[in-house]
């Protein structure tokens, strides 16, 4: 049970890493690789083909033209999250959105979401990571009572 985390270029390593912590809270490894489907599409296959016999969601991180989810995702039978980081100067949303029929990466954005979106695919199969999912999910909602409470500092 493994998170591939393919980015498109070393500018993106920090969001990549960012998903891989995130990845940690679920118990969930991960492997970073760098690829691009425009510059080097036979390394993608290369990456997408060491995994194939294991238990893995691929997470594609790309920005600009994202080719890589689809690419990625049309190369394999794996879950693929497209995870585009969002940047101050630009954001291409409908490159990871508007796909070819045949080609359905899953689109998260933000790494706390993507990692989530990664463990519930794992929870199918694995009881530690369903239990890491419900303290997740049971600490956001603890969040939002708390600061209800706090709103009302007592008088609601």
């Amino acid at each position: 049970m493994k998170a591939v985390i393919i980015i498109g270029s070393k500018s993106d390593m920090g969001f990549g890493k960012e998903v891989a912590e995130k990845l940690r809270f679920f118990g969930i490894e991960s492997d970073l690789r760098i690829a691009s489907a425009h510059k080097t599409p036979e390394h993608v296959l290369k990456i997408v083909r060491e995994y194939e016999d294991e238990e893995v969601v691929f997470v594609t991180i790309a920005g600009r033209s994202n080719a890589l989810s689809g690419f990625v995702d049309a190369n394999t039978t794996k879950p693929v999250i497209a995870s585009p980081p969002i940047k101050e100067n630009w954001f291409d949303v409908f490159s990871s959105i508007r796909m070819p029929s045949g080609v359905a990466p899953m689109l998260v954005l933000e790494a706390e979401n993507t990692a989530l979106a990664v463990a519930k695919i794992f929870a199918f199969k694995n009881e530690k990571v369903r239990k890491a999912v419900e303290d997740y999910q049971r600490g956001k909602k603890e969040e939002i009572v708390k600061a209800d409470e706090e709103m009302c500092d007592g008088q609601c």
